[in-house]
């Protein structure tokens, strides 16, 4: 017989809670690095886009990486928190946010 451990309830939910982290709080930070870098980057604007669209992939893979590496979900949220934070004053530091509107 093989002594299989049966996953209970609470590591299901952190699993769950682990993968809903991985994908809403990566991909904040994500777009929040996108758009600050889009506006940052010298050159001209197509190409300072394009290059922090392709930067915004492995953003979001090193997110979800953190999420998962973590020792806690709450330290996971508190980093990506962070980072979402410092990105969104580095953002409107930056001019991203004029009128109310992200540009």
């Amino acid at each position: 017989m093989s002594a299989h451990a049966v996953p209970t309830l609470a590591d299901r939910l952190a699993v769950a809670g682990r993968v809903l982290l991985a994908a809403f709080g990566g991909y904040a930070v994500a777009a929040l690095a996108c758009a600050w870098l889009a506006l940052i980057l010298p050159g001209p604007r197509a190409e300072a886009v394009s290059a922090a669209t392709l930067a915004s992939f492995s953003i979001m893979a090193a997110a979800v990486i953190w999420v998962f590496a973590a020792r806690t979900i709450a330290r996971a949220t508190l980093v990506l928190g962070a980072a979402a934070l410092l990105l969104t004053v580095a953002l409107w530091l930056a001019g991203g946010f004029r009128h109310g509107v992200a540009l």
